[in-house]
Parts: C-alpha cells; sequence; structure tokens
C-alpha cells in the first residue's frame, strides 16, 4: 500500500490495502490500523459512530431524569426533592466554563457551515454522502453539548458528566489521527490534485486540532468551571468554599484565579501593571499572595515533612525541602528539556534557508513550511524559557518563605544554651543570608546536568556539519570551560573575602551608629570614621580584584563564539572540508549558543556549594536543643493554695553537663502572696526567676506553677510601636482598665507631658524614653494582661525614690494585691511588706521568713539591711557638710519651675506635628531621574569617560560585524576561495576583537569602582555629621541598608550589569542593521517595533520600579522583628505570645513575598512579549527573504540574517530588561544621594574662633533663658532656665524620671542646639565655637555604660592622647587597676565576644563583667 493511495483515497473499501497474503501477521495488523485511522473515509466513519453513541446515551439519560421527575411529582415529602441542608447559594461561574461554550460553540458553527457548503457543492465524490453523514452528526453532538452546558449552569453541576469528558477525549485523539493524515498530505503529495472536499476537511482538521486539545484538558480536569458557595442556616461555610471565596477576593493576586492560558501568558499581571502605570503603586495596592503560597500555607507544609525523630535524618532541611517541592523542581526540569529541544531547530534551519533560497528547494512552498516551523519552534522557546524562570523564581520564593517561618519558629523554642552557642547576629544570618542563598540556588540547579546535554547536542550538530573539526571546538569548550571555572573559583574566593570584608565594615559601623551619642560627647567622630575608613580600604582592594578577575571572565565570554569559530574554520580548511555560507552561519550561531552553558555551568556550580554550606548551617540550627515543655508543670485552674512549688531543683544555664547555677532550691509560695527574693549582686536571684518559668535546664527536682504568669525583665524590653501597642501586647481595648493601669504605673504625667500621649511612637530600642519610663511602661504591659503570677525583677532599679514609693503602693499592693507576686530588689525598705522574704547566696536559697525573723537570724540578711543603713549614712552625712557650703545667690529666675506657667503658654508649644518619632522611610517615585544617571556616570571622570566607554563599544561591535561580512563575502558562489586569505584576515578581525573588548571591559570597571569609591566618601562624611537628631529619628537599620544593601549595588552589581546593558543595545542594533540591509521590507517595521518596546518598557518598568522600592522597604521588617523577637524571647515565652508574634511573623514575610511574587511575574510577563514580538519580527524578515527574488538577495547574505536575527528575541529582551534591571538598582544611587544631602550640625571646628588652650580655666557656667526643644514640631523640653554656676561646685540635678535631666547635659555639649537663650563658659558662648573645641574639653559619663570592641587602651584612650602612665592612673582611680593588670595582654586585653549580654547572664558565668562586679563588692563591704 503506498502512501498516496491510502492517503488520498475517498473509498472505504479494503481493496486499497492490498494483497496481504504473504505478509507477517504483525505487517497485516499494522496495515489495517493504518487504514483504519489514517485513511479519510473510515476516519469519518469512526468520528460518526462515536456522535452517534454520545447522543444515544444523552438521550437515555434524559429520558430517566424525566422519569425520575414525574413519578416524584405528586410526593412533595420524597427526599428527592429536599436538599440535605437548607441553604442559600449562588454560582461562580470561571473563565473555564465560558470558554468550553465558546469552543464547543466555534465548533458547531463551523460544521454548520460545512455541512451546508456539502449540500450546496456542484462536484460530487465518492466521499459525499459519508461527508454530509459525518457533519451531520458533528453538527448536532455539538449543538446538543452546547445545550448540556447551559443545562450544567442550571444545576448548578460543579463536575462535567462521565459520558461527556469521554467522549472529548475519544474526539481530541480521532482528530489528532485526522491532522497527521492532512500533514503528511501537505508535505508528502503536494504537487498532485487533491480533491478539494479533502484539501478543505485537511485545513479545518488543523484548524480545529488546538480546539478539541483545550476541550481534552477540560475533560481530564473534570471541572465544570462552576463553583457553588453554599451557607447553611447557622452561617457556617465550608473550608473548600472559604478557601474558593479567598482565592477569588479581589485582594488577593490574580494568580489564584486565572485560567492556565492566563498563567501561561501572564495576563493575570495587567491589572497590577495597569494600576502601576496609571500611578505609582502604594503597598496597599499590591494584591495578596494566592492562598496556596502563602507563609503559613508553607509552614504547614515544611512542619508536615519535617523527619520523624525515629528517622535519624543526618540532613533534615534538605530532605524536608525535597518532600515539600519535589513537583516543582521537576516541572522545571522538563521546562528546561523542552526548551533544551527547541534551542537548536533555529541554527539547523539556517542550511534549509541557505538551501531553499540557492534554488535547490523541492517545492515553491518549502520556504513557508520553513517559516512556520520556526515559528512555532520560536514561541515554544519563548514560552518554556519564561515559564521555566517564572515556576524557578516562585519555586525560590515558596523555599524561602518556608524557611524563614520555621526558623523563626524555632528560634522562640530555642534553649538559653543554644541561643548563646548561635548568638543573635548568626541566628538573623540564618533568616537573611542562608533562606536567601537556596532561594537563589534554584535557579542554577538545573545548569549542572543541563550543561553536559546542551554542548552534546551542539558539538553532534558541528560534527554532522564540520566533521572532524569538530574537535577543535571541543577542546576550544573545554579550554574555555576550564579558564571560566578557574576564574568562578578564584572570584569566589575574592566575593568570600569581600563579604568577610564588608561584615567588618558593617559591624564597625553598627556599633558607631548604636553608640552615637557617646562618639559626640567625646568627639570620636574623626576616629571612628577612619577606623570605618580603613575596613573599607581592605574591602575595597577585594572589591577592585574580584570586578577585575570579573572582567576577565567577561572578555573571554564575549570572545569564544569568534574564537572558536576561527579556530574550527581553520582546522576545517586544512582538513580539506569545503565551507558554503549555510555551514558557516549554523556553525556561528552554534557558537553563540554555547556562550550560555559555558557561562552558567561555573556559577551553578558555586551556588550549589554555597547552599549545601547554608543546609549544613541551618541543619545545625534546627536540630538545636529546645526549651524542655514539660520541665514546669503549669496548671490553669488548680485548686489547691500552693501557686509556686519546687522541690529539689537544681538547675543549670547550660543544656549538657553545665555548672549548677542554682541548687537545692525547695519552697512553696501560696496564693496572694508577696515574695521578695534578695541577696548580693550574683546571688542568682534573676535566674531563679528564669526557672519559674522554665527558661533554664532542669537538672533535677520538680517545678509547679498554678496559673498564667506575667514576667518584668531587670533589662527594659520595649517593642518598636506605640506605648498603647506595648501596653495591650495583643489584648483588645478595656478602656477603664487601660486608665487603671497608666495610673498605677505613675504613666499619666508622663503621657501628658509627650504631645501624642499613649499614641507617640517608641523608637528602636526605646530611644526616646528615659529608663525609668520604659521600666513602667513594661510593667503596665504585665499588669494589663491580668496573669495569676508576677514575676518583678528588680523594677525599682530605673526609677527615683518618689517614683518608686508611689509604684510599689499603687500597684505592688494596690492593683496586684490578689496576685501571687515574686519580687525580686534591693530596696530594703519594701521588705516590711512581704509575705515571705528569701535570701539567696551562690544559687541556693540560705534563709527564708519575714521580715524580723530573718533580722533577728544575725545572718545574710542582716548583713544586707546593715549595708543599706551604711550607705544612707554616707548620703546623710555629705547632706549636712553640703549646707556649710558658702551659699550662692539666686537669680530671681533660677527656678524652672517658676518659669513653667508661662513658657507652657508660649505660641511655640502649640506647633503641631506628627506623633511618629520614627517616620516612614523616604521613597522616590516614577522613574529614577536622567539627574541620578548624569551623577553616576560622570561621577568617575565626567563625559569623557562616558564618550570613552561609548567609543570602545561601538568599535569593538563593529570589528564583530566585520567578521561575520568577511564570512559571508568569502563563501559567496560568485566568489573565487581563497583559504589562506580567509583564514588570515578572519583571524586578525578576532584579535583586533579581543583587544578591543578587553580595554572596554577593564575601562568600565575602573570607572566603576571609581565611582563607587567616591560615593561611599561621600555617605561616610555625610553621616559622621549629621547631628544626633537624626540619629535619634532614624532606625540604624535605614542607614545601614545604605551603607550595605545599596553600597553593594553601587560597588558591584550596577558596573557589571550598565556595561553589559549598553553592549546589549549596541548588538540589538547590530541585529537591526543587518536584517534591515538584506530584508528591507523589514524596514517599515523598525518604527512601530521601537515604539513597542519603548512604551512596554515604559509600561513595565512604571510597576517594577516600585515593587522593586516596596520589596526593600518591607524586607527589612522581617529582620528587625526577627532580632526584636529573639532579645525579648524571655518576656514573649512568660506570657504565652508565641502564637501572636508568629503571626506577626507570617504578616511581614506575606507582605515582602507578595512584593516579590508580583515583580518575578512582571519581569516574565515583559520578557513573554518582547521574546515573541522579536520573533514575530525575525519570522516576518524571513518571509520577506524567502519571498524575494535571488538575484536580489544573496543565499551567503540570507545565512548572515539569520545568524544574527535568530537571537533577536533574546537579544530584545535582554536589552530592555538589563536596562529595568540597571534603574531599579539605580535606585540605591539614589537611596545613598538621599543620604549623602543630610543637613549636617555646625562645623566641628570654626578657625576664627578658637577657644584658648587652657580653657575652660575656672569653670564658671552661666545660663540666660535657656530653651530647648528637640526637633521644630515638639514642645519645649527645657523652659527658660537661668542661673549661675561658679567653677569647683558640685551641682546635684534631681527630677522626676523625664523630667529633662539627661537633656540639660546633652545641650552643654550641644547635642541638641539651645532653641533660645545662652550657655557661656568662661565668658565664651558655646554657641560660637566649633563642636569638636567644644566637646573635646569637656568630660562626661554617660546614663548608659558603653564599652567598645577593641582593647582596653582603645576604649580608654581611642585617639591615643595619652601615655601609658596616665592610662594606668586613670584605671587606678576608678578601681580596676588590679583587674586589668591580672590579664595576660594588661591594656592590650581584648574583651570577649561571649560577654555581650545582659549582665544577669554574665554574672551566671566567668566573665571579666563578673570580675569587675565582685571587685565592686569587695571594696563596697569595707564601707
Amino acid at each position: 500500500m503506498s502512501s498516496p493511495t491510502w492517503l488520498t483515497s475517498l473509498s472505504c473499501s479494503r481493496s486499497i490495502v492490498g494483497s496481504l497474503d504473504d505478509s507477517s501477521p504483525f505487517l497485516v495488523f499494522v496495515q489495517w490500523l493504518t487504514f483504519i485511522f489514517l485513511t479519510p473515509c473510515p476516519q469519518r466513519l469512526l468520528f460518526s459512530c462515536i456522535d452517534l453513541i454520545f447522543l444515544l446515551a444523552l438521550i437515555m439519560i434524559s429520558i430517566q431524569n424525566l422519569y425520575s421527575r414525574f413519578s416524584s411529582k405528586g410526593n412533595v415529602s420524597s427526599s428527592i426533592c429536599k436538599p440535605l441542608l437548607r441553604s442559600e447559594s449562588h454560582c461562580r461561574i470561571t473563565l473555564w466554563y465560558k470558554l468550553s461554550i465558546l469552543v464547543t460553540t466555534l465548533l458547531a458553527i463551523a460544521y454548520t457551515v460545512l455541512l451546508i457548503l456539502a449540500f450546496i457543492r456542484s462536484a460530487h465524490s465518492l466521499l459525499e454522502p459519508i461527508e454530509i453523514m459525518f457533519l451531520l452528526a458533528q453538527a448536532i453532538t455539538h449543538i446538543a453539548i452546547i445545550i448540556l452546558l447551559a443545562h450544567e449552569k442550571k444545576v448548578e453541576a460543579v463536575m462535567h458528566p462521565m459520558f461527556l469528558r469521554i467522549y472529548w477525549m475519544a474526539n481530541f485523539f480521532l482528530t489528532c489521527f485526522v491532522a497527521v493524515s492532512a500533514i503528511t498530505r501537505f508535505i508528502s503529495i503536494y504537487e498532485r490534485n487533491l480533491d478539494p472536499n479533502l484539501r478543505m476537511d485537511d485545513i479545518f482538521s488543523l484548524v480545529s486540532l488546538p480546539l478539541s486539545t483545550f476541550l481534552f484538558i477540560v475533560a481530564l480536569r473534570g471541572s465544570s468551571g462552576i463553583s457553588v458557595i453554599r451557607q447553611s442556616e447557622s452561617g457556617v461555610i465550608s473550608r473548600t468554599h472559604l478557601y474558593e471565596s479567598l482565592s477569588t477576593s479581589p485582594n488577593v493576586s490574580g494568580y489564584a484565579s486565572a485560567s492556565l492560558f492566563s498563567r501561561g501568558v501572564w495576563l493575570w499581571m495587567n491589572p497590577l501593571l495597569s494600576k502601576g502605570y496609571n500611578s505609582p503603586l502604594k503597598i496597599d495596592e499590591v494584591p495578596s499572595l494566592p492562598p496556596d503560597h502563602r507563609a503559613e500555607r508553607m509552614s504547614e507544609l515544611f512542619e508536615m515533612n519535617w523527619p520523624k525523630p525515629d528517622e535519624n535524618s543526618k540532613h533534615p532541611v534538605r530532605t524536608t525541602l525535597l518532600w515539600c517541592f519535589w513537583k516543582g523542581i521537576a516541572f522545571t526540569g522538563f521546562l528546561a528539556i523542552v526548551r533544551l529541544a527547541v534551542m537548536y531547530i533555529g541554527p539547523v534551519l539556517i542550511q534549509s534557508f541557505v538551501g531553499f533560497t540557492s534554488g535547490k528547494g523541492s517545492s515553491p512552498y518549502e520556504g513557508y513550511y520553513l517559516v512556520l516551523i520556526l515559528l512555532i519552534a520560536k514561541t515554544i522557546e519563548v514560552l518554556s524559557s519564561h515559564q521555566f524562570n517564572f515556576q524557578s523564581q516562585k519555586l525560590g520564593m515558596l523555599i524561602r518563605s518556608s524557611l524563614i517561618s520555621s526558623l523563626y519558629k524555632k528560634g522562640l523554642r530555642l534553649s538559653c544554651s543554644s541561643r548563646q552557642a548561635h548568638g543573635v547576629g548568626q541566628i538573623v544570618n540564618y533568616m537573611a543570608v542562608d533562606a536567601q542563598q537556596l532561594s537563589d540556588m534554584v535557579m542554577q540547579l538545573h545548569a549542572i546536568w543541563l550543561m553536559p546535554l546542551q554542548v552534546g547536542v551542539a558539538l553532534a550538530l558541528l560534527y554532522g556539519y564540520l566533521g572532524v573539526s569538530m574537535i577543535a571546538a571541543l577542546i576550544g569548550v573545554g579550554v574555555v570551560l576550564a579558564f571560566v571555572l578557574m576564574r568562578t573559583r578564584k572570584n569566589n574566593i575574592y566575593q568570600y573575602n569581600v563579604m568577610r570584608n564588608r561584615d567588618s565594615r558593617m559591624k564597625a559601623t553598627n556599633e558607631m551608629l548604636n553608640n552615637m551619642r557617646v562618639i559626640k560627647f567625646q568627639a570620636w567622630e574623626e576616629y571612628f570614621g577612619k577606623r570605618i575608613q580603613s575596613f573599607r580600604d581592605l574591602e575595597f582592594g577585594w572589591i577592585g580584584k574580584f570586578m577585575y578577575s570579573v572582567s576577565c571572565n567577561m572578555v573571554v565570554l564575549w570572545s569564544t563564539p569568534i574564537v572558536i569559530a576561527a579556530l574550527t574554520f581553520a582546522v576545517a580548511i586544512f582538513s580539506g572540508i569545503s565551507l558554503d555560507a549555510g555551514t558557516v552561519f549554523t556553525a556561528t550561531t552554534i557558537f553563540k549558543i554555547l556562550q550560555e552553558p559555558i557561562r552558567n555551568f561555573p556559577q551553578s556550580l558555586i551556588s550549589i556549594s554555597q547552599a549545601m554550606i547554608s543546609l549544613g548551617r541551618l541543619d545545625g540550627f534546627m536540630t538545636s536543643r529546645e526549651l524542655e515543655e514539660g520541665s514546669v508543670e503549669r496548671e490553669a485552674g488548680c485548686d489547691g493554695s500552693i501557686a509556686v512549688e519546687v522541690k529539689d531543683g537544681v538547675f543549670s544555664w547550660d543544656d549538657e553537663g553545665g555548672e549548677e547555677v542554682l541548687k537545692n532550691l525547695n519552697l512553696e509560695i501560696k496564693k496572694g502572696e508577696l515574695a521578695a527574693i534578695v541577696g548580693t549582686v550574683g546571688s542568682g536571684k534573676s535566674s531563679f526567676l528564669a526557672s519559674i518559668l522554665g527558661e533554664m535546664h532542669k537538672i533535677t527536682g520538680k517545678v509547679r506553677v498554678c496559673g498564667t504568669t506575667a514576667y518584668v525583665a531587670q533589662t527594659s524590653w520595649i517593642r518598636n510601636g506605640t506605648i498603647q501597642e506595648n501596653i495591650l501586647f495583643g489584648l483588645p481595648m478595656n478602656r477603664e482598665r487601660y486608665k487603671e493601669v497608666i495610673r498605677v504605673c505613675c504613666l499619666e504625667k508622663d503621657l501628658e507631658v509627650m504631645e501624642f500621649g499613649d499614641q507617640t511612637e517608641i523608637g528602636e530600642r526605646g530611644i526616646n524614653l528615659s529608663g525609668g519610663q520604659k521600666q513602667r511602661i513594661q510593667l503596665a504591659r504585665a499588669i494589663y494582661q491580668d496573669c495569676d503570677i508576677y514575676l518583678l525583677d528588680d523594677i525599682f532599679s530605673a526609677v527615683d525614690a518618689h517614683t518608686g514609693s508611689e509604684i510599689f503602693k499603687e500597684c505592688v499592693h494596690g492593683a496586684l494585691k490578689d496576685k501571687t507576686i515574686l519580687l525580686v530588689t534591693h530596696q530594703v525598705d519594701f521588705l516590711h511588706n512581704a509575705n515571705l522574704i528569701l535570701v539567696m547566696r551562690d544559687g541556693m536559697i540560705v534563709q527564708s521568713g519575714m521580715y524580723e525573723e530573718l533580722l533577728e537570724s544575725g545572718m545574710d540578711f542582716s548583713a544586707l539591711v546593715a549595708a543599706h543603713e551604711t550607705s544612707m549614712d554616707i548620703v546623710v552625712k555629705g547632706t549636712t557638710s553640703s549646707e556649710n557650703l558658702q551659699k550662692i545667690p539666686k537669680s530671681p529666675h533660677n527656678s524652672p519651675r517658676q518659669e513653667e506657667p508661662n513658657s507652657e503658654k508660649s505660641p511655640v508649644d502649640q506647633s503641631k506635628g506628627t506623633s511618629k518619632l520614627i517616620e516612614d522611610e523616604e521613597r522616590e517615585t516614577g522613574r529614577v531621574s536622567l539627574d541620578v544617571y548624569r551623577q553616576y556616570c560622570t561621577e568617575a571622570c565626567g563625559w569623557w569617560g562616558v564618550a570613552a566607554v561609548l567609543l570602545m563599544t561601538l568599535l569593538w561591535q563593529s570589528s564583530l560585524m566585520a567578521s561575520d561580512y568577511w564570512l559571508a563575502y568569502e563563501t559567496s558562489e560568485d566568489h573565487v576561495f581563497s583559504p589562506s586569505m580567509f583564514i588570515n584576515i578572519y583571524s586578525i578581525i578576532a584579535a583586533v576583537s579581543c583587544v578591543l573588548v578587553t580595554v572596554r571591559a577593564f575601562l568600565f570597571t575602573f570607572l566603576g569602582l571609581k565611582t563607587a569609591q567616591s560615593f561611599f566618601n561621600q555617605l561616610l562624611h555625610s553621616i559622621l555629621h549629621a547631628p544626633m537628631s537624626f540619629f535619634d529619628t532614624t532606625p540604624s537599620g535605614r542607614i545601614l541598608s545604605r551603607a550595605s544593601t545599596d553600597q553593594a549595588n553601587v560597588d558591584l552589581f550596577i558596573p557589571l550589569f550598565l556595561g553589559m546593558t549598553i553592549a546589549m543595545y549596541f548588538t540589538l542594533l547590530s541585529i537591526i542593521v543587518i536584517t534591515c540591509q538584506y530584508a528591507w521590507p523589514t524596514v517599515f517595521l523598525i518604527i512601530p517595533l521601537v515604539w513597542l518596546n519603548i512604551w512596554y518598557r515604559g509600561y513595565y518598568l512604571a510597576t517594577s520600579r516600585e515593587l522593586t522600592r516596596l520589596d526593600s522597604i518591607t524586607k527589612a521588617p522581617i529582620i528587625h522583628h526577627f532580632s526584636e523577637t529573639i532579645t525579648g524571647v524571655m518576656t514573649i515565652r512568660s506570657f504565652r505570645k508565641q502564637g501572636m508574634f508568629c503571626q506577626e511573623n507570617i504578616d511581614r514575610v506575606n507582605a515582602n513575598l507578595r512584593m516579590d511574587f508580583h515583580n518575578n511575574g512582571s519581569n516574565e510577563w515583559l520578557g513573554f512579549r518582547l521574546e515573541f514580538i522579536g520573533s514575530i519580527v525575525l519570522c516576518i524578515a524571513t518571509m520577506f527573504m524567502v519571498s524575494l527574488p535571488s538575484n536580489i538577495i544573496k543565499p551567503e547574505y540570507v545565512g548572515l540574517s539569520l545568524s544574527y536575527g535568530l537571537p533577536l528575541n533574546g537579544v530584545l529582551f535582554w536589552t530592555i530588561y538589563m536596562s529595568c534591571f540597571v534603574e531599579n538598582r539605580m535606585v540605591s544611587v539614589e537611596r545613598i544621594k538621599q543620604f549623602t544631602n543630610i543637613p549636617s550640625e555646625p562645623a566641628w571646628k570654626i578657625t576664627n574662633c578658637l577657644p584658648s588652650q587652657n580653657w575652660p580655666s575656672h569653670g564658671n557656667i552661666e545660663l540666660k533663658d535657656l530653651q530647648v526643644r528637640y526637633r521644630p514640631n515638639t514642645p519645649l523640653v527645657l523652659k527658660g532656665i537661668t542661673l549661675r554656676i561658679r567653677g569647683g561646685e558640685k551641682i546635684g540635678v534631681v527630677g522626676r524620671t523625664g523630667s529633662g535631666k539627661s537633656t540639660l547635659i546633652q545641650v552643654f555639649f550641644r547635642l541638641v542646639e539651645p532653641s533660645g537663650g545662652q550657655i557661656i563658659i568662661d565668658g565664651i558662648d558655646t554657641c560660637m565655637l566649633g563642636l569638636h573645641d567644644l566637646r573635646s574639653r569637656f568630660g562626661i559619663i554617660p546614663q548608659d555604660p558603653v564599652l567598645f570592641q577593641g582593647t582596653v587602651r582603645s576604649n580608654i584612650d581611642p585617639t591615643g592622647l595619652y601615655s601609658e602612665e596616665e592610662i594606668w592612673k586613670s584605671l587606678e582611680r576608678c578601681q580596676l587597676k588590679d583587674v586589668v593588670a591580672a590579664k595576660p595582654d594588661k591594656l592590650d586585653a581584648s574583651g570577649w565576644a561571649r560577654e555581650f549580654d545582659k549582665p544577669s547572664r554574665l554574672l551566671e558565668r566567668p566573665s571579666l563583667f563578673g570580675a569587675l562586679v565582685q571587685e565592686y563588692a569587695n571594696r563596697s563591704s569595707g564601707l
């Protein structure tokens, strides 16, 4: 049976199969199958039979339903008429249902039209009766399906009936067979005159194939596209319907409810892009993540797949991630295979196009077939490429989301020793660095196994075209790959050193920012500036090495195609292989494609190795010891009289083998009792409270707590938020209770002084509150929670005596009178009121009882009371002696109290500001201005540098074009080929190109490095000269983000990607020039193409730019919240608020990831459209080339145009994308420039107003009507103070918490500039002096103690002004000489990293801090 016979036969007779007597049974079977499924007549009979079966099934089911309805009509109470639940419902029609109706309607109309044409046709054929029957059956069937689909909507059917789904599947397979027959007829027998009916049917079968494919997908899904939301009488909505409702919420990403087609081409991004194009996006306008992508869902998935304890998994994080996301990894791998399969179709077609234009084509239509194949291949390549990118980025985002949520939950469960072992900074790094590293690795994951495939396919194709000369290409690729791998490994070392030195610089910067107040007090800005600059110089050295090494890589990659081409062509010529245009340009195109695997493979190896290291670090953290939940027996509503009970308790801060910090604890505290815990410093009082809360490792014993617990820490932990939010701490507002809490905690007057009361925002680390205010706010937080047991750790230490007495009276003995209280205190005066006093020494309770009992015992408690009375006697004596001092005449205005009434009426105080101390971060909107580009590009060498870069890029691109023109000229059929001249000139052009690209790369790197250093110097200078008010109102994280992330962009990313963007623009220009030169009608497409690309760029960039800005703004709160949580984890756990904080973390993660998700979506939205447009333009240009006569365009120039045109889609996308990427990174330049323009504080030195060397010589101070406010929009803090102080006098400044004591000291140093009045010291107005001249003449001991990282010497004398003898004398005066002398390195001894902890923790282990406290205690005991 010959192919033309069975393909074109209109007969259903088996005679066309021929004689099969001598054939094998298998061959007979194959012949019959071919006849039934691929011959026109049997195909139509099969279609008709399936249609009839479907119609019969539909009729039978309809009759059955009608019978059931009529038989139950009279029975009103029949259960069939009643729903199981009385409910109200409404159905929602999705796009799937609408498209099903639309596709079926189109098919019904088409078959009806074809049926009418078959009836009125004049020419009759053998096929006509069968054709009419087939068309009639198809038309009736599809009309019946339309009616069935409409009925589904009426009865709210959520699934298609099974018989309909089976019909759609059978119809699809038969349509595929018909399409295969049609394609075979088109390709094989185009020269024959086919039956017109058959030709029309073939065209229709190809058109209907996509429609049948869609219906086949619908059949596989089963869902009708109708969702029904039913609500029962109780108002309870099922979880499924709730989920569907959430998915279709207007504030949820369109991805959640998008159809397959919409997801495929990113149509769901259109509403957001349109909104962003019309106006700058605001944070609440960005839709939330789809429900199945949210952090809470990822966290549940991660926990669900976490290995069970009995599995003993060595790599639990890796195992869990694989179980969670194996489907996503497999799907992205499939997309990578699809892309690889179609990637090489374009280069292979070049030979066919050149042959066709040379007149070697077998058909006049062959050129059009080739263009059609090229278009299909390019479309599949574009779609699979961008879906691979998007799915990989989405997968990375989900991995990061699951890790961050799980790391946060783990952080809340860590034991104390685990927390110390990892450290707060390291734990934050797990979230910020390691989670991001694993997220980024997904994009590189598949390159490991794809690279051998890509190179193997390329070399196989080259062998087919160039024979053994392919070995030269293999050797060249091997050498280049080895070089790039070696340089990439070196780059990894450089990058590690860059990061290490950047960490050192950021650590020094963070230390400076945290202690800026002390630095400005001491005028140490220049010293710390030089210290940071020294770290920057080391970092910059490694940045230079890294950038020049990357430039070497770029030079090799850009030079690879032309160098390997020269080597391969030389070997081919010496081997006697003939070169024609098709072969040459196919080879050069394949060489260009090889750039991708060579570039990606080394980076993928490094990325995966870094990911493995991150996985190991995360394994260590996630398997760390957690707090033992059962160490404390907690009972919610126990009936007994005992509230806290400890029996034979032995506790340690270390989980295993640690020192016993608390020993032999036995106690019972009854409900409603006030138990006071006293003892010397380091006796274990704070540890005792921690053991009751379950924060310590219980070695032996039993702890029982009856009721809920509240804890007030010795070191205040205040969250960044309003005062009200800190007090409520997650509970709803109860106004009466809230006011009572404010009153008993003595916060009323403090809130009255604050312009915005309890809505005043507390800054980072509570910078705008005094120590007493912070302590009282966290006490108010505990009281508002209304718990059963209160653990108060030295709450009176930070407040004055009067406030402490009020708190004890109103709070401890008032609001908490019926509560059980454990109070750690050094205030002996309050102990008379305690029901039980526990005296501690060396981690043991040595005494317990009432006050009088313990006092009579004459042991430790008596010593404590005696020490207190001795210290009070010293104060009394000092007061008595001070009365003998000569009285100073008082100014009539010396009392600030007399001035307050007048000051409060001052109109300045009525100025209105904002309640927010920490303002929202300033954010530019709209496109990055051209001035930002100008500032960056001209920072290093002005416009001459810009001109030099553009010139070198133009010359390099011209050399590449020259090499390809030379190939086209030499392989022309009209030219006599000279092998030696061909290869010599081609090699010279290749060498010139390599030199030009090298010069260009290193020139760009030099300019980029010089610009980066200039920007850093400006930023550092601006921060050092900023006033203290700037640091009070700007979170340190905001400054650090400029110095780290934004500076990294300026150091590394902007120079690299800006250089690539300029190169891509010139490459795009060369493609357009060559394509238009030889396919000249394409010129008419250039103007709309350019306009379309500019419009798309602007349309996309308007949204992408804002999403990038919002992404950076929403990322910092995740880290800040995590750091804040780890610091206050003991307080959080004591109140059992872990769930609330986990939800806050999830909300912050979702807020950030939605920016990331939609930013990735917008990138691929743009990429798909630009690449698809590029593919269309390429195919149109190719159509012109195959249509124009061969005397207008020569075959060799067709090859040249195609070799340039095939990458057009990729180049077009990457050019626009790179330019957008650079603009997004230019936001960093914009942000750095914001901080280089900070209003500066007054000059450090004023040359024409220098004080004398011995000023101040007497120390006479005079204040004249001194007025101070912190910022223009705040009320006066100091209100017209006037007084005189004589030199040598000792002045005590006292007052309530927040009365302005610290402010008075700050204004002497001009950390806060006076709003009015004068400060005159020894006859000189301090406002006339330079700040360093003023501050360096004063000494101060700050309220908050500060130690800088470094040696004892560098802490005492950072600027090196004093001799060693003077330093020892100062240590001796401070009673520290013996402690420092005992150190092996003496003054050069450095602090221990483990000593950066809370005082209560440091006292529990051997430490320098503990030694200092013990020394102080020993000396104090002799008073």
